[in-house]
């Protein structure tokens, strides 16, 4: 089919190099120096190129968020309502109080020293002994004064400078913002400027159109521990009207991929349905991508496990699970979704067990666990919208691996706008 030619390598470069929160950096670098022959034979294709313009454009949008970010950390540190603010002030206060308390205690022993120089020499014995103590008290009470300002001094210092370090912190977080930003554009604005000097060289390719009636939702466990595996379904919904369009097949790829570290042989993806409960893995977007064997019909909904499986090294950190997903209908028509299927979660190390104790064996956190064969395990049904099970695509001479590749070609943009929309909501979420 003409999309297969067109738009095989796109979903590949999608999901096996997802680090769109993480780098700018060029999106296709291989992990081993090429020679030059290859440097020259493997040049970009235009879909990778759009793909490397869609990362640079999350890496630039996260950047600009991480700078506000900053900025208004800055905005809130110097209102007087910062804890460290009012500590200093109240320090300055206590300092002041002290120093007026020592020099009111130097003037009063400077008055009763006076007062004891005074006394005539044929003064009574009483008036002297008198006198004397009244120097010694006032003495006393100069020596307190002096250590409780000196005291309240060093307090006041030192939450001075504790105000000042935490400033200056802020200010290199501002800066350091500031200076990935500049990066980001910057490489953002030269992602854009290969692809138009590729697409100015080359003849435009026709795309699968973009679905807005097909909608997906991705949930599952917030939290996965390292070493267990977690189960998300994913759901696609065809919002066509009765009457409208079906959609002959859905399906598409996914991966599980780190936004804390580019690695990603920490995560493995499967997937299953009602109609192939066997678990199967995700590890080629073009040849085990997953999909359905019926039609969905308007109103209809389709239902995928995606089991993600988290290595027992894998670091602690924000992580996610994404990709694009679509349909594709007799005759080679098909679609991908405006929105990427994307759910975000948390890799957490698990516990180290008690001297004496068994460690934790259980699955992850928040979410199934379960390593069994399975599908179709959703309170609802999968169907296609009128409870049979519709037609497949083996009717017009297609595999059933078919639309994987059909669907490769919108992956580029569709991972790329799965990841500012992840962006942008946490963007609001700061704003809120």
């Amino acid at each position: 089919m003409k999309i297969r030619r067109i738009l095989a390598t796109a979903v590949a470069a999608a999901v096996t190099t997802p680090v769109v929160f993480l780098s700018a950096a060029p999106a296709f670098a291989d992990t081993k120096p090429a020679t030059g022959a290859e440097q020259r034979d493997k040049q970009p294709t235009l879909a990778e190129l759009r793909l490397a313009v869609t990362k640079a454009q999350a890496v630039y949008e996260a950047a600009v968020v991480a700078d506000s970010d900053a900025q208004r950390a800055m905005d809130e540190f110097v209102k007087p309502s910062n804890p460290l603010a009012i500590a200093a002030a109240d320090a300055k206060k206590a300092s002041t109080e002290a120093a007026a308390a020592k020099t009111a205690a130097d003037e009063a022993l400077t008055k009763a020293k006076d007062a004891l120089a005074a006394l005539p020499a044929e003064a009574p014995q009483a008036d002297k002994d008198a006198a004397q103590k009244a120097v010694d008290d006032a003495q006393k009470l100069a020596d307190e004064a002096k250590a409780t300002a000196t005291a309240k001094a060093e307090a006041y210092t030192a939450a001075d400078e504790a105000y000042d370090d935490a400033a200056v912190e802020l200010a290199r977080e501002i800066n350091k913002a500031q200076k990935a930003k500049a990066a980001a554009l910057k490489a953002l604005n030269a992602a854009k400027e290969e692809l138009e000097a590729a697409e100015a060289e080359e003849p435009g390719e026709d795309d699968c159109a973009v679905a807005k009636n097909l909608a997906t939702t991705l949930t599952g466990p917030t939290k996965i521990k390292a070493g267990t595996s977690a189960v998300f379904t994913l759901r696609v919904t065809n919002k066509n009207k009765p009457g409208g369009l079906t959609f002959d097949q859905v399906g598409g790829f996914v991966s599980a991929f780190s936004m804390e570290y580019p690695v990603n042989d920490d995560f493995r993806t499967e997937w299953s349905s009602a109609e192939s409960p066997k678990w199967q893995l995700l590890n080629d977007p073009v040849e085990s991508g997953f999909y359905s064997h019926s039609a969905v019909k308007p109103g209809g909904s389709y239902d995928f496990k995606l089991k993600v499986t988290v290595d027992a090294k894998a670091k602690a950190g924000d992580a996610a699970i994404a990709g694009p997903v679509g349909y594709e209908n007799e005759g080679g028509a098909c679609g991908i979704s405006d929105q990427a299927a994307i759910a975000e979660f948390a890799v957490v190390k698990a516990a180290k067990p008690a001297p004496g104790k068994d460690s934790d064996k259980g699955g992850s956190t928040g979410g199934n666990g379960n390593t069994t064969e399975q599908g179709g395990s959703s309170k609802t049904p999968v169907t296609n919208g009128s409870g049979s099970t519709g037609g497949t695509l083996a009717k017009t001479g297609s595999s059933n691996s078919t639309l994987p590749i059909a669907l490769t070609g919108g992956a580029a943009v569709v991972l790329g706008a799965g990841a500012m929309v992840l962006v942008r909501r946490r963007k609001a979420g700061a704003d809120a």
